[in-house]
């Protein structure tokens, strides 16, 4: 038991792994890149075979009677758009990463951040928390004002050409601007709290840093609904009326615990529609985005809600959030073996260990395992969307659950024509067809499911 609790110190982890790495010639810098690119490629061809599906003209007859010709041209014109820029912007983003990567971004960032605080403050390089500090301001504005390009192509040509971008520029820069002083405020501390902990704790701060993570994403899960959220839109009580009431029955049906219900103005910036609910207990909260009511009948939002609901009921949300506290877990325990790793710091062009990107070149190295993980958690989430739908069809939703869920898909420009494995690999959804074809819903007419606009709807 002892010889396996040596190996597994930090020190002979290192030791083992840089053996590996210095026995096939191979240095940090250079795996990182390779998988870099290794997943590059994966990812590329995936969605090359997912583009080709969009340029199929013809609707596919197992759509007959889900989707007309002209949605399905217009659901397959948007996705073709947007995987033309998505080959664009990904190439530009893997550019960067290697970029920053070959030329030694991260120490001139490090360097020029230590530079900063000596100049302004008359600090050196002992106050590694303050440098860590100054090095994620600098390094937030440099990520922003080279995202800013693809992000204004993305909202105001692409989504915009199709009918779904709602906001003004001028709305558009608020939000940035609300967003970073947001994330300056709650980020800075959380950042070198994150750090005092591991200088402080010794050997096992892993566990320490975890308990701290834990605590600040339940306090921000209780946050950002009420606080955070109404900074960027208008949550309204849903007025009393027949939806109200028939939602409150299906709460009530299977004990669900609601509190308060509420219509939440998404329309204020796209045309894309959802539901969710949120809380802690028995305090819990039902929003719907105004979009979703402007083109469902009440049914349907109900039969939305049910399927909502079924994660609840499951506890799919609960099991998630268990799994993904584990996982946390295991990326504190395995950097705690990385921190010290002198060849992994010189690798990337650093001759000190500051904590920090100790954390940003560990997360580097572990992208393989990260990878794998994600494409796990799809899986699961997959099989949960299932259940979730086989919940509401046992509770007598399923010519509803089916309707609405083709409206979601047809107002949304949804795929209805995925490729198998781009959508095994990226989406943590089954497709509309894969969910239809598992409820076993007959539809009751040959021709497609119509989307009432919000006009038509008050005579459904």
């Amino acid at each position: 038991m002892s010889s396996i609790k040596d190996s597994l110190t930090a020190e002979a982890v290192q030791d083992r792994v840089n053996e590996l790495l210095l026995s096939s010639g191979i240095t940090y810098k250079e795996y990182v890149l390779g998988f870099a690119f290794a997943v590059y490629g994966l990812e590329t061809y995936l969605s090359w075979r997912q583009y080709r599906k969009y340029l199929e003209p013809k609707r596919p007859s197992n759509l007959a009677d889900i989707v007309s010709e002209e949605d399905f041209a217009k659901a397959q014109a948007y996705g073709a758009d947007k995987s033309r820029f998505d080959f664009i912007a990904t190439a530009y983003g893997q550019v960067q990463t290697v970029a920053m990567i070959v030329y030694d971004g991260l120490p001139l960032l490090w360097d020029y951040s230590g530079s900063l605080m000596y100049k302004f403050g008359g600090l050196g390089p002992e106050y590694e928390i303050t440098q860590s500090l100054v090095f994620f301001c600098v390094y937030a504005v440099i990520s922003t004002a080279l995202s800013l390009p693809v992000s204004l192509y993305s909202t105001f040509v692409v989504e915009e050409r199709h009918g779904f971008n709602k906001q003004s520029l001028s709305l558009f820069v608020t939000d940035l601007l609300k967003g970073h002083a947001i994330g300056a405020v709650i980020g800075l501390p959380l950042v070198a709290a994150f750090l005092w902990i591991i200088q402080s704790a010794g050997k096992n701060f892993f566990f320490y840093v975890w308990i701290f993570m834990v605590v600040f994403q339940m306090i921000m899960i209780t946050l950002y609904p009420t606080v955070i959220q109404p900074l960027f839109n208008k949550l309204t009580p849903l007025e009393d009326g027949e939806l109200k009431s028939d939602i409150e029955a299906l709460a009530s049906r299977i004990d669900f615990p609601l509190k308060k219900l509420f219509v939440i103005d998404g329309s204020k910036r796209s045309s894309h529609s959802n539901a969710y609910f949120f809380g802690f207990g028995k305090n819990k909260r039902i929003v719907l985005f105004d979009t979703l009511l402007e083109h469902s009948t009440i049914e349907e939002v109900c039969a939305v809600l049910a399927h909502e609901l079924g994660h609840w009921s499951m506890n799919h949300t609960l099991k998630i959030l268990i799994v993904t506290q584990l996982h946390l877990l295991a990326l504190f325990w395995l950097f705690s073996l990385f921190i010290s790793n002198t060849a992994l710091y010189q690798s990337f062009g650093f001759s000190t260990k500051p904590i920090l990107i100790g954390f940003i070149l560990f997360q580097y190295i572990y992208a393989p395992v990260e990878n794998v993980i994600n494409f796990l958690m799809h899986v699961y989430s997959r099989k949960n969307e299932y259940e979730a739908d086989a919940f509401a069809l046992k509770l007598g939703y399923a010519e509803s659950l089916r309707s609405s869920l083709i409206k979601l898909n047809v107002k949304n420009l949804g795929n209805f024509n995925p490729d198998p494995l781009y959508s095994a690999w990226n989406k943590s959804h089954p497709s509309l067809v894969e969910r239809l074809a598992a409820l076993g819903v007959k539809p009751t007419s040959n021709t497609p499911v119509a989307v009432a606009e919000k006009d038509d709807k008050k005579s459904q």
